[in-house]
C-alpha cells in the first residue's frame, strides 16, 4: 500500500508544545500507520526518528491496543482506536439525532444517504446508510474526501464564501480530475447558495450523482451535511431536482432537533 506523503497527512506539522514530543511522535506513528506505513523502516522515515525510537513506541502503542502487529512488521491500527473511535462519533449529538431520519429517507427513497462533517478541511463521512438498489458506493465511514469535489462538502461550504476559490485552490490537481473548473465551481457555489443545496454532478466519483444539504445548530451555523447518492440512471436531472425540497426538508428536521429555529426549509 502507497504511503501518504508526510505534508498530506493531517497532523504531522508544526512543532509540538514543550515536553510533548515524546506523546507527538507516538500520535505521529498511528498516523502514518492509518496512511499506509507496515514496518519500522516506513515508520521510523515517516515520523523522522530513529528505528530504535520507533521499535519502542510501536511496542507500547501493541501492547496498549492502539496497533496491531504481526511478528513484529505489518503494522495497523488496533482495537483500541476502534472502541474511541466510536465513542468519538457517539458523543457528538449530531449522528444519533440523525440516524433515524436517514434510514428512514434510505429506506423510502431505496438510494445511498451519508452525514459528513468537515475536519482539517475536509469532508469526513461519520454515517453512511446504504441503498437498496444494489449499486455500491466506494464511500465508508471514516473516509475523508475532497471538498469542493463533493456534494456533501460543498453543502459544507455554503456559508463560507471567502473560502470557495481558496479551497479549490488548495486541493492538489490530482483530486480535480473531472471536468469542473474553477470558473464553474464558483458559479455552481454561488447558484447552490442561494438554495441552500448542493449537487454532486459526477465530480467526485464517475455515474454516481448526488444532492446534499446543510444542518445547522441552534445558533445557524452549519456543523454537518447530509445526501443522498446513486448511480447515474436513477439520477436523471428530473430527479435531482425534485429530490432538493426532499434534502432540505430532512436537513431542516436535523436542524430543529439541533436547536435551529431560523429559515424555514
Amino acid at each position: 500500500m502507497a504511503i501518504e506523503p508526510e505534508k498530506n497527512i493531517k497532523g504531522i506539522s508544526g512543532d509540538p508544545p514543550p515536553g510533548t514530543l515524546t506523546l507527538a511522535r507516538g500520535l505521529d506513528i498511528l498516523r502514518v500507520i492509518g496512511h499506509g506505513a507496515t514496518n519500522l523502516n516506513e515508520v521510523a522515515s515517516s515520523v523522522k526518528i530513529s528505528k530504535s525510537a520507533a521499535q519502542r513506541m510501536v511496542k507500547l502503542l501493541v501492547q496498549r491496543g492502539f496497533l496491531r502487529s504481526n511478528h513484529g512488521t505489518d503494522f495497523a491500527l488496533g482495537p483500541a482506536l476502534i472502541e474511541l473511535g466510536f465513542h468519538a462519533l457517539y458523543q457528538s449529538p449530531v449522528p444519533v439525532i440523525a440516524k433515524p431520519i436517514l434510514e428512514e429517507l434510505a429506506r423510502k427513497y431505496q438510494d445511498t444517504v451519508h452525514l459528513a462533517v468537515e475536519d482539517e478541511s475536509q469532508v469526513l463521512y461519520v454515517d453512511k446508510v446504504p441503498g437498496t438498489r444494489g449499486a455500491q458506493m466506494r464511500s465508508r465511514v471514516g473516509q475523508r474526501m475532497p471538498l469542493s469535489r463533493t456534494g456533501i462538502g460543498k453543502a459544507l461550504l455554503l456559508d463560507s464564501f471567502d473560502r470557495w476559490e481558496l479551497t479549490f485552490d488548495s486541493e492538489s490537481p490530482v483530486q480535480q480530475l473531472s471536468h469542473q473548473t474553477k470558473e464553474s465551481f464558483l458559479h455552481r457555489m454561488a447558484s447552490y447558495a442561494e438554495e441552500g443545496i448542493a449537487l454532486d454532478l459526477e465530480e467526485n466519483e464517475p455515474g454516481i450523482r448526488c444532492v446534499a444539504a446543510p444542518i445547522r445548530d441552534g445558533s445557524g451555523k452549519i456543523i454537518a451535511a447530509i445526501s443522498m447518492s446513486a448511480t447515474n440512471p436513477y439520477m436523471p436531472d428530473e430527479r435531482m431536482n425534485a429530490l432538493k425540497t426532499v434534502m432540505a426538508s430532512t436537513a431542516g428536521q436535523i436542524s430543529r432537533k439541533l436547536g435551529y429555529s431560523g429559515k424555514s426549509y
